[in-house]
């Protein structure tokens, strides 16, 4: 190795290639016979010694005496050189001599890498959305941050109304001087993509919307601030209760075995009208009674109902600030019904947990039951 740098005949561009190419040629030649520890620590001297190696030399002959229009380009390359030698000194130094007696057996069965698993609550999320798929409707997302419009209002919940205080959520900072519905929260159902679907979409309409959501409620064996919603709208002419109540009743049968019984009994949700809660037969005594169902023989599950027409009107109202005669949403023509299911409690049901914040937690000896 000498310690005589190339001559620098000029600070133009080809000059600084030129000079630059010279050594970085020079460091790849070396680089390639590195066998040793000892020949990388002596390559390491010899470029990068801080009195006597080839990179101080640089410094000291080309960047210290090189005007002030030439230090940018120059520097430049000096630093892509060093990078070239540093990368040299990282790599994993790889014997010659042993590499040549060992060899590398192609004929070996590689790493065997296992695969990892998917959430017990992503697999339960896929099984349900599943079902509804089979049934013609297809899967729409949306954002998890919605404005106080597309996540209260467009589903009638008006500002201050006592509704809203069951879904109390966490709002964005900073927002006070923004109009009231473009104010931005951490949405409180996937509910707001219906909306936004019905905006950009005539009828007909059948999706099912799965997505995470949060509310402000305590943590507990039932409950998390963070959780998973599925809901479903479907919209078309002459749509009825009964077709409501035969597509959650498929659901239910295909989910949890073709004996399950589902009942509807009178409920309120602002969005639909009328509104039900379903319950289904207990899926653990066969309806006979036992202290999961609290000895009643059914299990609530989900909410749903008939789109309320002050959510048509209030699709159609975005809807003709684009075309003003547009009538898509009439709920004289139209008529529609939405459900909604928590994961978290189906997946409960489905694997006997007993504790919501099992989910949550990451615990490696939890999780791994259900590969």
């Amino acid at each position: 190795m000498t310690d005589t740098i190339p001559q620098l005949t000029g600070y133009d561009e080809p000059a600084l290639d030129a000079a630059f190419a010279t050594l970085s040629q020079e460091a790849t030649q070396q680089a390639a016979s590195l066998a040793t520890e000892e020949a990388r620590e002596n390559f390491r001297l010899h470029w990068l010694g801080r009195k006597q190696g080839r990179l101080k030399l640089v410094s000291d002959a080309w960047l210290k005496s090189a005007p002030i229009e030439a230090r940018k380009p120059l520097g430049m390359r000096f630093n892509l050189l060093k990078q070239q030698i540093e990368q040299v000194l990282e790599a994993p130094a790889v014997s010659l001599t042993s590499a040549h007696v060992q060899g590398i057996d192609i004929s070996l069965p590689g790493t065997n890498r296992q695969p990892g698993i998917a959430h017990p609550l992503l697999n339960t999320m896929h099984e349900v959305v599943r079902v509804f798929h089979h049934l013609g409707y297809s899967t729409n997302l949306g954002p998890q941050v919605e404005s106080d419009f597309y996540n209260f209002e467009a589903l009638n919940f008006p500002p201050n109304h006592p509704a809203r205080d069951t879904q109390d959520t966490l709002q964005i900072a900073g927002q006070q001087s923004r109009p009231s519905r473009d104010r931005l929260l951490m949405r409180t159902h996937t509910s707001p993509v219906q909306i936004r679907t019905m905006i950009a979409q005539e009828p007909p309409i059948r999706i099912v919307i799965p997505g995470k959501v949060h509310r402000n409620d305590a943590a507990d064996a039932t409950h998390s601030p963070i959780f998973h919603q599925i809901e479903g709208l479907c919209v078309d002419t002459n749509i009825t209760f009964s077709d409501l109540k035969g597509t959650l009743d498929h659901a239910m049968k295909a989910l949890f075995g073709s004996a399950v019984k589902t009942r509807f009994f009178p409920s309120f949700f602002p969005f639909t009208e009328p509104s039900a809660d379903v319950q289904i037969s207990c899926i653990f005594c066969g309806g006979a009674g036992c202290r999961k169902c609290k000895h009643s023989g059914w299990i609530e599950l989900l909410g749903c109902g008939m789109v309320d027409p002050a959510v048509f009107a209030a699709v159609t109202a975005e809807r003709r600030k684009i075309n003003p005669d547009d009538d898509a949403y009439n709920p004289e023509k139209i008529t529609g019904f939405a459900f909604g299911m928590g994961v978290e409690r189906i997946a409960m049901m489905l694997h006997g947990v007993s504790d919501i914040g099992q989910f949550y937690s990451g615990d490696m000896r939890f999780l791994e039951q259900f590969a």
